[in-house]
C-alpha cells in the first residue's frame, strides 16, 4: 500500500451517469489485483473530509481506471476531474478475488456498478485460462456498463434490452440444472443481490465469492466502519475494508 500524487490522464461519462477516471501510478498499477480498491481524496480543500473508496476497475500499463456514479459531493467533484490534475490516492487496498481453484467456468455477477471490477477480473481469469460467462443487470438499457467483458447477458428491470427482471432471475434461467459444478461465482453489487446470489449459490452448491461494500473511511481497519458478521469462527465480525472486500459468501452473514 502505498499513498501518492497520481496524474489523471482521462474522465468520462460512459453511460447515462457512470464515469471512469484514468490515472497514471506505475507502483499501483503493478501491485494490484483484481477485487482490490484504492482510496480516492476527491479534492484539495477541508471537503468532503474522508476519503471515498472506489474498486479498481482495469489495470493497463501503468494506468489504472476507476468507474463510478455520482452520488454525492465527493463524487460530483471527482467527475469533473481533467486530464493534468493531480489526484491523491491510497492503495491498492483489500484482499483480492481468489482465481485459482477446481473450476473450469466464471460467472460473473453483477448489479448496476457492481460490474465495476469486472474489467480487471475478466482479464486476470483469461490469463488463467478460465471460461467467463457475464451476466448484468441495469435499470434500464440507459445505464448499462459492459465496456471490456466478455460473454455479456444482460437484465433490466424495464426490459428495454435483454431479459426483463433481475440479474438473480435471468442467472436461474441460464444456468443449466446440472453440469455446472465446475463453475464458480464472482458476484458484485447491491446487498440485495447479493444475498439472493449467495442462497442460490448454497442452493446449487457452487463456490461463490462477493465483493462487499461498506463504510470504509480510512480503508485499513483504523476506524472499524465497515463491519460484516460472520457465520463461524474465532471473531464474530470482519472488515470488509482488510479481510475484504471479497469474502466467501459462505463465510458471511448477509
Amino acid at each position: 500500500m502505498i499513498q501518492t500524487s497520481a496524474l489523471v490522464t482521462d474522465c468520462r461519462e460512459i453511460v447515462e451517469g457512470i464515469f471512469v477516471l484514468s490515472f497514471r501510478s506505475p507502483e499501483i498499477a503493478r501491485g494490484s489485483a483484481p477485487g482490490q480498491f484504492v482510496n480516492i481524496r476527491c479534492s484539495n480543500g477541508c471537503l468532503p473530509l474522508l476519503r471515498r473508496p472506489f474498486s479498481i476497475s482495469r489495470v493497463v500499463g501503468d494506468s489504472v481506471e476507476l468507474m463510478f456514479n455520482v452520488v454525492g459531493q465527493g463524487t460530483t467533484l471527482l467527475s469533473k476531474k481533467k486530464a493534468g490534475e493531480d489526484l491523491d490516492v491510497l492503495g491498492p487496498l483489500g484482499s483480492p478475488f481468489r482465481l485459482q481453484g477446481n473450476f473450469d467456468t466464471a460467472i460473473l455477477v453483477g448489479g448496476g456498478l457492481g460490474v465495476a471490477p469486472f474489467p480487471f477480473l475478466t482479464d486476470a481469469l483469461l490469463r488463467e485460462k478460465k471460461n467467463i460467462q457475464t451476466i448484468i443487470g441495469a435499470r434500464s438499457s440507459r445505464q448499462l456498463a459492459e465496456r471490456h467483458l466478455l460473454n455479456v447477458q444482460v437484465a433490466t428491470d424495464d426490459g428495454s434490452r435483454g431479459f426483463q427482471g433481475t440479474v438473480i432471475d435471468l442467472l436461474k434461467v441460464l444456468l443449466p440444472q446440472d453440469g455446472s459444478k465446475n463453475s464458480k461465482i464472482f458476484g458484485c453489487g447491491p446487498t440485495k443481490m447479493l444475498s439472493a446470489l449467495s442462497q442460490f449459490a448454497r442452493e446449487k452448491g457452487l463456490e461463490c465469492e462477493l465483493s462487499l461494500e461498506g463504510d470504509m473511511a480510512c480503508g485499513m481497519g483504523l476506524c472499524q466502519g465497515c463491519p460484516v458478521e460472520r457465520v463461524d469462527g474465532k471473531k464474530k465480525y470482519s472488515l470488509v475494508c482488510v479481510e475484504g472486500p471479497t469474502f466467501n459468501s459462505n463465510d458471511i452473514v448477509i
